[in-house]
């Protein structure tokens, strides 16, 4: 399986660093970010394409630092 787009919600209290590590270790795995969330300040996140083979490290993170690592769609209304 390829990799897939998926957004990826951190938890409230991650640090500004925290978050910046977890997405160069995304980059370094092959992974590539494709929006920062982060910029307006509401909730710190990414959409990102991950590769399978760093998905379950990725998953490992939920409950911690990450909340969130839900596929990327579009949403629309009527």
């Amino acid at each position: 399986m390829a990799a897939q787009q998926f957004n990826v919600i951190f938890a409230q209290n991650v640090s500004q660093d925290e978050f910046d590590r977890a997405k160069q270790e995304l980059i370094d795995k092959g992974g590539e970010i494709k929006s920062d969330f982060s910029q307006g300040g509401i909730l710190r996140g990414f959409s990102a394409v991950i590769p399978e083979s760093y998905m379950s490290s990725l998953k490992s993170l939920q409950g911690g630092l990450i909340d969130t690592i839900e596929p990327d769609s579009v949403v629309s209304i009527q």
